[in-house]
């Protein structure tokens, strides 16, 4: 874990007012630690022995608060959960379509996409999602057996 992103996303919270509760630092802890872009329920799942008061609204709350801010990007992929990802750099995802594991992957920024969306479709380009989808090395290797 970068001590750094967490500070950074620490100060952020405070300079916009926001009390840092043990459990909304554990909950950003969890999610700057995490490679595997958690669900609400997963969060409260792994938190849960360490915060046994806290419950699923908390950090559905917190995670709002975390969005709101521009902390943490919410994944929304039709009708499973919604899924989070503390923001770092721009980066995309590519998404296995048996076990819908999301794995973070970089490119270079598509920019001349927004540009040329914009010139073509006269909208005022605000931002862009791309998501790559297929079946990860581990759904492959029980496929084969």
């Amino acid at each position: 874990m970068s001590h750094i992103q967490l500070k950074e996303a620490l100060d952020a919270l405070k300079e916009t007012g926001v009390r840092i509760t043990p459990q909304r630092h554990a909950i950003l802890e969890y999610l700057i630690n995490s490679m595997t872009h958690p669900t609400a329920d997963d969060i409260y799942k792994a938190l849960e022995g360490k915060f046994p008061n806290m419950s699923v609204a908390t950090v559905y709350n917190n995670l709002r608060v975390f969005r709101e801010v521009g902390l943490v990007k919410e994944l929304t992929y039709g009708d499973s959960s919604s899924r989070f990802d503390f923001v770092t750099t721009d980066h995309y995802h590519v998404i296995c379509q048996n076990c819908n594991k999301i794995v973070d992957f970089h490119y270079p920024g598509l920019d001349e996409v927004e540009h040329l969306a914009s010139h073509v479709a006269g909208f005022k380009v605000h931002s862009h999602r791309l998501e790559v989808y297929g079946v990860c090395a581990d759904c492959s290797a029980k496929e084969a057996h």
